[in-house]
């Protein structure tokens, strides 16, 4: 135990010798670097431009796509500016507890090792998955707001898919018309079902607008066969009716004041979800060019915050028991977090738990180090807000 205990706090020459992490440029490395960024732009345009010929659109000027690239660029430079910040976060425990080399130092035994570069996965991991989202969903918007016609409905999903929204479909007209029962709706119906998404407040007109509105999309889909036959025209109003009766169900099946049973219950919770099927999906090249991004990012930048949070939080390197204990928090909370749907920093998440094992260890804080971490975090919220706003208004008026 005496020796576990010794090993996690790491001997003495580990803690004051610092790792090594200048070494001379490597021509492969570069070569590798604008190689996979050339790559990714590539597959990125390419797979932009298959999407859009399959559609079916026809365009009759290239200012759009053009546009529509260079958002997609500024929305990629977001995550490699984030790959070389936040990202980064994750390696710097174990390069400054040589569990792994910066670009091999003295390794700590292989356990500990193991343990470190899990927990580094681990958070490297949840952060791919809270922060990769924002960058995926900000691509999304771009291109759903630029292209409907190829990225509104999700025109990839298999015939199996299909049928089943089909089943899910009727299973789901057939609960709410027995609830709409006695009551007809005149005119649009989506006034009504906007009304009741927004103020969660069942009236005598959802439940009929809602039939009509599950009606409706399902007589365009068997009228089309498939979602990649809906014709460009009528992709915007099918995607919005969905959506709307998405969010009307996802509120029902909340809503107390419903007589819901369960077997009613999972029947529109399965249309819900063919419904998000065919509405919240991103392309497999959204992803791979979110990855790339992300990774090349770190390649490049990561080395500032490798020593912020390796050397300027605390007042000596940290020690294998401490990068363990910061990394295992680190996972665990941004891991909640993407569970729960909270947006959280990478950053503030490690830097905290870094601080807290330097408390916790008795030797002591930076504090000036830990006084700017703090501006920079109350800062940043009135900043990016006014940043954004102003440069919306300069947008709107160019262009």
């Amino acid at each position: 135990m005496t020796d576990i205990a010794a090993t996690m706090h790491g001997p003495d020459h580990a803690i004051a010798e610092k790792p090594k992490l200048d070494s001379p440029s490597n021509p492969i490395v570069l070569i590798l670097f604008f190689g996979f960024l050339a790559a990714g732009i590539l597959y990125m345009a390419y797979s932009v431009y298959v999407d859009v010929d399959a559609s079916g659109a026809q365009p009759t000027t290239f200012l759009p796509y053009l546009m529509l690239f260079v958002a997609l660029l500024i929305a990629l430079g977001f995550e490699f500016v984030n790959g070389f910040h936040d990202t980064a976060n994750a390696v710097a425990t174990v390069i400054y507890t040589h569990s792994m080399p910066a670009p091999v130092a003295v390794p700590p035994p292989w356990w500990i090792r193991g343990t470190l570069i899990a927990t580094c996965t681990g958070v490297s991991f949840a952060h791919g998955s809270n922060d990769g989202q924002k960058g995926m969903g900000l691509i999304m918007l771009i291109l759903i707001g630029t292209v409907p016609t190829a990225y509104a409905l999700n025109r990839a999903l298999p015939a199996s898919q299909m049928e089943e929204f089909r089943t899910a479909s009727a299973a789901a007209a057939e609960v709410v018309q027995q609830k709409a029962a006695g009551h007809n709706i005149i005119g649009n119906p989506r006034p009504a079902v906007s009304l009741y998404v927004s103020r969660h407040k069942i009236d005598e007109g959802t439940y009929p607008s809602l039939s009509v509105l599950i009606q409706d999309i399902a007589k365009q889909v068997s009228e089309y066969g498939s979602f990649a036959r809906i014709p460009a025209a009528a992709v915007g109003n099918t995607r919005n009716d969905m959506y709307l009766v998405s969010e009307a169900i996802r509120f029902l099946m909340k809503d107390k004041e419903n007589d819901l049973t369960k077997d009613e219950v999972a029947k529109l919770s399965a249309y819900k979800q063919s419904l998000d099927n065919a509405t919240k999906f991103i392309p497999l090249w959204v992803k791979v060019a979110v990855a790339i991004a992300l990774g090349l990012g770190t390649m490049v930048g990561w080395k500032r915050i490798v020593v912020t949070v390796g050397e300027k939080i605390g007042k000596v390197h940290m020690t294998y028991g401490q990068g363990a204990c910061a990394e295992v928090v680190a996972a665990g909370t941004i891991a909640a977090a993407d569970m729960y749907g909270l947006p959280v920093s990478t950053t503030h998440v490690l830097s905290s738990g870094v601080a807290g094992t330097m408390a916790a260890n008795g030797s002591g804080l930076q504090w000036a180090t830990v006084r700017n971490l703090l501006m920079a975090w109350v800062l940043t919220l009135p900043a990016a807000i006014m940043l954004s706003a102003s440069l919306y208004v300069l947008f709107v008026n160019l262009f």
